[in-house]
Order: structure tokens, then sequence, then C-alpha cells
């Protein structure tokens, strides 16, 4: 009798900008079964984000609990703002056989392979610098030195691409959602 064979986490990640958001959520259109996985953070919302939907919006005290208790799969500190994966509904969705999908930066991605190694990690990389830098500067959302900060980390994420067991180029979010999709043996 063949083994079952469970769904793997698959860690999608990259440089700021490079279009994670963009692509899980065409996926995610596409093929609702994929699990996100929705991480804590202590960054104030954005205009038009929930609360349970984009992100857990937490407060520094909040942070440091789930921390404390374990609770988190992975946290890292980006931007002077802090984000974790809640470890308990990742294994859960695992064990019930869910796809789970992670969209975490570098530093997250490296937690998830030390303490998952079977984790499959996807890197999301730009058709171009230029591109990125044109995506960055364009969101309009952030200060000039904010900016900054995220080329500087975006050149020392890219450096990391050989970190992955994939990479991906986002040409087109329907082509790499299809491809992600492809790759977490969902189509």
């Amino acid at each position: 009798m063949a083994a079952e064979v469970r769904p793997r986490l698959t860690v999608l990640s990259g440089p700021s900008g490079v279009g994670k958001s963009t692509v899980v959520a065409h996926m995610r259109k596409v093929h609702p079964e994929v699990w996100l996985s929705v991480s804590a953070t202590t960054r104030k919302p954005r205009p038009g984000e929930r609360h349970g939907v984009q992100y857990f919006f937490v407060n520094d005290d909040e942070f440091d609990k789930l921390i404390a208790n374990g609770e988190l799969l992975e946290w890292a500190e980006f931007a002077g703002n802090r984000y974790g994966t809640p470890r308990g509904a990742v294994l859960e969705r695992l064990e019930n056989g869910e796809p789970v999908l992670l969209e975490i930066d570098l530093q997250g991605a490296r937690l998830v392979r030390e303490s998952m190694p079977d984790a499959q990690l996807v890197f999301l990389a730009p058709p171009s610098w230029d591109e990125l830098v044109r995506r960055l500067t364009g969101r309009g959302t952030e200060s000039a030195e904010v900016i900054e900060r995220r080329l500087a980390t975006a050149k020392i994420e890219l450096a990391a691409e050989s970190e992955f067991n994939t990479t991906l180029v986002n040409t087109s979010v329907e082509d790499v959602a299809r491809e992600l999709l492809a790759l977490m043996e969902v189509v």
C-alpha cells in the first residue's frame, strides 16, 4: 500500500515590492482551497487592511507574549515592525492534509527551514532591478527613508536566491500563480 502523500509547507519569499501579495491574491482567487497563513504584525494597518484578513494587528506587548509562549513558527523585524507566523494554525492545516502557503520575508524563510526542513522554499524574483525599484517607489505609501531601507534590504534579499529550492520570475502574475500552484501540486 502506498504511503499517503502529505502536502508540504510551501514558503514564498523574495524582496519587498516583488509582488508576493499580488501573486498570492490571484492564486487564491483561482484556488481558494490553498490556505494562506495570516501573520501577526506590530505594523499599523494600511488603508483597506482588516484585522485577521491581511494580518493580525497586535501591539508590542501582545507580540512579546506570542514569542514567549512559543506560538510563532518564525518571526522577524522588518522596517521597524515585527512580523510572525502563528505556529498552531499551520501545523493543524498540514495535519488535515491541506496545502499551506506562507508568504514571508527572507529572515522568516530561513527560520522556517530550520524548524521544518522539508518545507519547500520558493523565491520570487523581479524581472529586473529597475522594475523592483519602480514597484517600491510607485506604492506611494512610504517615506523616502523607508524606501531607501527597503531597497538596501532588497539587494541583500536578492543575493540569497541560491538558498531556495526554486526561483520564479514575476513577469506575469497569472503565470507565476500557475507555476506556484503546480509546485504545490494543487493543479
